[in-house]
This record gives structure tokens, C-alpha cells and sequence, in this order.
């Protein structure tokens, strides 16, 4: 009886895997937001201003930024979790692929929720004029979270690593 539970537990982790694919229809999802701005700014670009096409790409730097770190949790919690990709040797296999445990998938997730933030708060900052200054206060104070929450998360998976 204790077998066949720890079978059955053990194969549930096969319940992950239409979650990873579905992250690949969020990545599609991005990349045709991507595009669309880029063909929505096309056609104005010579009469755009400056600000508003770096608080465009900005916003398309952002989206990148965000494909990545789905393409990142994606193909390493499906290796941590599920199983191992088998990438022949006649395809590009990602250098990282492989290496990235939970632990320092934490690590880049939150570094990456950081580079988002910064660039979010760009932004608001290029765009501070048409910002309340309490809003402005707001999300400062929320990327000085993200950003003390991922040292403080470094930090402990440095203590964890050395013991």
C-alpha cells in the first residue's frame, strides 16, 4: 500500500507539466503584445517626442524582461520538478539548462522581479509630471520590497550554502 501511494505521489508531479505549457501560451501572449506595440508606434514615430517613445521601450524592454523570466521558470522548474529535458546533442541547448536548482531559480526570479521593477519605476519617474505624488511614494516603496526581499533571500541562500 505504501508503494503504490508513493508511486501514485511521486507521478503527480506529471500535473506540472500542462502548467509549464501553459506558460509557453504566456510567452506567445507577450510576443504578440511585443509586436503590436511596435507596429502601433511605426507609423507615428517621426512625430512621437523622445519621452514617449523610451516610455515605450521601456514597456517593450519590460515585456522582454518578463519572457524571460517565464522562459527561465518554465524550463527549469520543469527540470527540477517534473523531468530532465532531452535536448540532443544536434540542437542549441541553453548553457544553464540543467544547473539551475530551486534554490538559485529563487534567487533569479526575485533578481529578475527587481530588474522589472526598475524598469517600471523608470517609468513612473519619466512620466512623474502626470503622476500623484502619492502613487509615486507607492511604488517606491514597493520596489524597495522586491529589492529588500531579494538581498534578504540571497543573503539566506548564501547562510543555507555554507553550512
Amino acid at each position: 500500500m505504501e508503494q503504490v501511494f508513493e508511486k501514485l505521489m511521486y507521478a503527480s508531479r506529471w500535473i506540472m507539466a500542462p502548467i509549464y505549457l501553459g506558460l509557453s501560451l504566456v510567452l506567445l501572449a507577450l510576443g504578440i503584445k511585443f509586436f503590436q506595440e511596435i507596429f502601433h508606434i511605426l507609423p507615428m514615430i517621426l512625430e512621437m517626442k523622445e519621452v514617449d517613445l523610451i516610455l515605450i521601450t521601456l514597456s517593450l524592454i519590460d515585456i522582454t524582461l518578463v519572457g524571460g523570466l517565464l522562459v527561465m521558470v518554465m524550463f527549469s522548474g520543469y527540470e527540477n520538478f517534473v523531468s530532465q529535458l532531452d535536448v540532443g546533442e544536434d540542437n542549441e541547448k541553453l548553457s544553464w539548462l540543467g544547473k539551475m536548482d530551486s534554490g538559485s531559480l529563487k534567487n533569479k526570479v526575485a533578481a529578475s522581479i527587481v530588474a522589472i521593477s526598475s524598469i517600471h519605476l523608470l517609468k513612473v519617474f519619466m512620466n512623474a509630471e502626470n503622476i500623484d505624488n502619492d502613487k509615486i511614494m507607492w511604488y517606491l516603496l514597493i520596489h524597495i520590497t522586491f529589492v529588500l526581499s531579494a538581498f534578504a533571500m540571497g543573503y539566506l541562500d548564501k547562510i543555507s550554502r555554507t553550512k
